[in-house]
């Protein structure tokens, strides 16, 4: 198994995200892999998966290079009903795919434009090129002759959390993680 040594450490520190599990396998967050290797040596998280091939390697610890970790003790979360609407979650949910032609989508668009009582809302946004935006301008998909190729939905805290891991990370998560469409 590749090992990762001082030079490599730098790019191995700088890779994605690691996903935090609650200790009754909820997702919390994500954490930089340099915190999410802190907690587990400091036993307050254990690895639930980890990088095939790659290790972290210290004076006298040798640890897989954690994908997803799962804190030793539960955390009391305040319930949260919904994620909080973002641009970047908006163009995450969406997978920088435009709603309107299917293209790389670089900007978020109001279904019902803001100047006409459109607020920043899950169900009110969707990912689109520019193109694409700049053609809709401030009239309704129906008012510029525009369908939208799937209807905007509000991804629950959780889900949000797994689809911000990226195609890749998401690809790499446990089979029994449940993950979002």
């Amino acid at each position: 198994m590749p090992e990762t040594g001082r030079a490599g450490m730098r790019e191995v520190f700088g890779m994605r995200e690691t996903l935090v599990l609650n200790a009754s396998f909820e997702p919390l967050s994500t954490v930089t892999l340099r915190r999410a290797v802190v907690l587990v040596l400091q036993g307050k998280a254990v690895v639930e998966q980890a990088h095939p091939e790659l290790r972290v390697r210290a004076a006298a610890v040798e640890l897989p290079v954690p994908r997803v970790i799962r804190l030793s003790r539960y955390v009391r979360v305040p319930f949260r009903r919904r994620a909080p609407w973002s641009r970047r979650g908006v163009l995450v949910r969406d997978r920088y795919q435009c709603a309107y032609c299917g293209r790389k989508a670089t900007t978020v668009d109001h279904v019902v434009p803001r100047s006409r009582g459109g607020g920043d809302t899950w169900l009110n946004t969707v990912a689109s090129c520019a193109e694409d935006n700049h053609r809709k301008a401030d009239r309704t998909p129906e008012q510029a002759g525009m369908r939208l190729l799937r209807a905007p939905f509000a991804p629950s805290p959780s889900d949000a959390l797994v689809l911000g891991l990226g195609g890749a990370g998401r690809q790499a998560l446990p089979d029994w993680l449940p993950v979002p469409a």
